[in-house]
């Protein structure tokens, strides 16, 4: 069985996923050209030039769809897929690998406002606000969109300061949060 090797712009977008995530979005294109093994023509053709890439990295990740896959197995309850995702959150902050929020950090990073990565973190976020308002709608919350913000500050909070002091354990911190605030929420279902 021979296995098909992915063509230059699948291997563009994986090099650049990892190191942009290892190394931070100013990764060099050198460097990135080297971990696909593509020519420079290849970025240009496929993307435009590195901040294309960049961009289509962050649209393509599955982070949303990771989100949603843990609120699914957590079952129907939505008190218990919300504070699920803070369950997750705790197992991927203290991973040795973890360095952070892959779109937190990029849009922090490219100070340009026109970059098009930050449309994708934008993008990102209100998929994740659209989420918790969802869940939060089905859980009688009195407010889901406000809550939904609460939620995303934890979250982000989480990823921030797991960076910084992971042995604080933010995601342990958080989910007591984000249960106070499902509880506060009322008991409508």
């Amino acid at each position: 069985m021979t296995t098909t090797r992915p063509g230059p712009r699948e291997r563009l977008i994986e090099a650049a996923r990892d190191l942009t995530y290892t190394d931070g979005v100013h990764v060099g294109v050198d460097a990135i050209l080297k971990r696909a093994d593509v020519a420079r023509r290849s970025l240009y053709q496929h993307f435009g030039g590195k901040d294309g890439l960049v961009a289509e990295v962050l649209r393509s990740h599955p982070a949303e769809a990771r989100y949603i896959e843990v609120m699914d197995e957590a079952g129907d309850d939505a008190r218990a897929r919300v504070l699920a995702v803070f369950d997750e959150l705790e197992v991927v902050t203290q991973r040795p690998a973890f360095h952070g929020c892959r779109y937190t950090t990029a849009d922090v990073a490219l100070t340009d406002p026109a970059h098009p990565a930050h449309a994708e973190v934008r993008a990102f976020k209100d998929g994740l606000h659209e989420l918790f308002t969802a869940e939060l709608t089905r859980h009688g919350h009195p407010d889901p969109e406000f809550g939904a913000d609460q939620l995303l500050v934890l979250i982000d909070g989480t990823l921030a300061h797991a960076v910084t002091r992971p042995d604080a354990h933010p995601a342990r911190a958080a989910r007591e949060m984000a249960a106070m605030l499902l509880d506060r929420a009322g008991t409508r279902h």
